[in-house]
């Protein structure tokens, strides 16, 4: 691969936090559908519509694994 398909530094560091902010808001909000627990992250809720809140934290994890694994990736 030619080295114009690394991602700088801070599209990397962009990626984590994304993908952080992802998954532990998705994690926290199927426990919250599930369980009942305590929402860790409340605000994650306006992101997935009504009535479709256990596929869309469900997603939510996927995106964030897909983002963080992104934001690992190393060039060749």
């Amino acid at each position: 691969m030619s080295s114009s398909s690394r991602l700088p530094d801070s599209l990397k560091g962009l990626l984590g936090l994304l993908a952080f902010v992802l998954v532990v808001g998705g994690a926290s909000g199927l426990l919250h559908e599930w369980f009942g627990f305590i929402r860790f992250m409340g605000f994650v809720r306006f992101l997935v519509p009504e009535g479709h809140e256990v596929p869309g934290y469900a997603v939510m994890v996927a995106l964030g694994c897909a983002a963080g694994g992104l934001g690992r990736r190393k060039a060749d």
